[in-house]
């Protein structure tokens, strides 16, 4: 491990009041140097230098404690076996970093691409990171699956996609009282105003909004947080595609 990315990851988690020991630090410098010989032979990020991963990947991942107040306040939301899925987690974002920094966490990670899901489980082996199930699937088809339907407290996901869209995705895995956290760049107010019916209709309420910059960057982030309100209409998620090429409206 570099000296840099460990004052730069030292630094940066600081700000989120997250301590990381040697072994975790090990393990993200591990997860950095697989990621980027692997995208040598599969697309998996456009962001391959060292700073801007641990900024622009590893921090705004573990931003999520935002939505809760905090690190300390996340731990504590995780306490009585909490389980979270990544939708659309491509190269492992967020899901992987938040198992890295919160190990007690179970967490599922969902891509549509099985190439990439490989990468994933190869990752998790070579961390030793235990209670992880990496799955290949698309999001419309797993959401119906019985285990996998309001199975999970919490759900996350930075994949591109409008928040209406997002929405019929991830809101299918959450239980009652759950919440979904979508992270979004740039200005979003446009965006969520036209989801709010879509959400309405997927049994969720719009709770709250976070704005932050991330660490070292002038980039503009915000965690859209979603709470699940009642239990979905059998009729969500509609068939693999229509989502994204009809959003609710």
């Amino acid at each position: 491990m570099t000296d840099s990315f460990c004052r730069q990851m030292k630094k940066e988690v600081e700000e989120l009041a997250i301590d990381l020991n040697d072994r975790q630090l090990e393990q993200f410098y591990t997860y950095y140097k697989m990621l980027i010989e692997t995208n040598k032979v599969m697309n998996l990020t456009s962001i391959t230098e060292e700073k801007e991963v641990v900024t622009k990947h590893f921090s705004d991942s573990l931003s999520l404690v935002r939505a809760f107040g905090g690190a300390d306040e996340f731990k504590r939301y995780l306490e009585g076996e909490k389980t979270l899925i990544d939708v659309g987690t491509g190269a492992g974002f967020p899901g992987i970093p938040l198992k890295i920094a919160f190990p007690e966490m179970k967490v599922t990670l969902l891509d549509s691409l099985n190439k990439r899901v490989k990468f994933l489980q190869g990752v998790c082996d070579k961390l030793g990171l235990e209670y992880v199930k990496c799955i290949h699937g698309r999001a419309e088809d797993t959401g119906r699956k019985v285990e996998h339907r309001e199975n999970y407290n919490l759900c996350v996901s930075r994949a591109v996609a409008n928040l209406s869209t997002l929405s019929e995705y991830c809101m299918p895995f959450i239980k009652v009282d759950g919440l979904f956290i979508s992270y979004k760049s740039g200005e979003i107010e446009a965006e969520l105003e036209q989801a709010k019916k879509a959400i309405d209709m997927l049994g969720g309420t719009i709770v709250g909004l976070k704005k932050f910059i991330l660490p070292g960057s002038d980039a503009a982030r915000s965690l859209v947080i979603i709470k699940k309100s009642r239990i979905l209409s059998k009729k969500y998620p509609r068939k693999a595609g229509i989502p994204a090429k009809e959003p609710l409206e």
